[in-house]
């Protein structure tokens, strides 16, 4: 569930793919270079908002304002909040260490997450009862519809979601993709006016092929 007062307008279109060096940050230990390296360098044409950022996956900044996000909306199907993604409320998940890093444009945002977990943690799919529900977000009602979308398989188990969130005179588009390689689970969303799924899948293929450098 992504609060839509916080949503960018524009286009994310496969022009937002990565093609630059990694912005730099602060120096990863032994057990965390390889969550770093696995990251998505920075997109053409967008700049770091954040990150990257390493720890606890539930400690990080963008993982705390995410939970902040979801306790402060009202949700008509509250099991819906973090369907079909990473649960940084359970323990073992908000524990496990991860990498974080997330991109930005005047057409929308790109946030992306990688995290050491065992395969059993890998998000289940979304449940037929979070295809389609209302939310109350900072007073305005918003209504969610998301859909599976047919992303060629990636890793050892991968699913990808196209999410429109529309409310008021703000509509937004979220595109989701889920990864995983071995003990390393990525998670990405994409959020602008209208998001591709051309342009999700050439960047979930891109993160991909990180996964498989740093775990090969």
């Amino acid at each position: 569930m992504v609060a839509i007062a916080g949503c960018s307008g524009g286009d994310t279109t496969p022009s937002a793919i990565p093609t630059g060096t990694q912005a730099p940050g602060p120096q990863p230990s032994a057990d965390t270079s390889r969550l770093r390296a696995a990251l998505l360098p920075v997109p053409k044409g967008m700049r770091v908002a954040y990150g990257p950022e390493l720890g606890a996956f539930g400690s990080l900044k963008a993982t705390q304002q995410g939970l902040a996000a979801v306790r402060q909306a009202k949700l008509q199907r509250p099991e819906c909040a973090g369907a079909a993604q990473l649960d940084a409320a359970k323990p073992g998940i908000a524990q496990a260490p991860a990498a974080v890093i997330a991109f930005a444009a005047d057409r929308g945002s790109i946030t992306q997450a990688v995290v050491s977990l065992p395969s059993t943690a890998f998000p289940a799919p979304l449940p037929k009862q979070c295809a389609s529900y209302t939310a109350n977000v900072g007073g305005t009602q918003v209504t969610y519809k998301t859909r599976t979308l047919a992303m060629p398989a990636r890793g050892d188990e991968s699913r990808a979601y196209l999410t429109t969130a529309a409310g008021a005179k703000k509509n937004a588009q979220i595109g989701s993709v889920v990864i995983r390689r071995g003990t390393l689970i990525m998670s990405m969303l994409v959020v602008g006016q209208r998001v591709k799924p051309q342009g999700l899948f050439e960047l979930a293929r891109l993160a991909d092929q990180n996964l498989e450098r740093v775990t090969s």
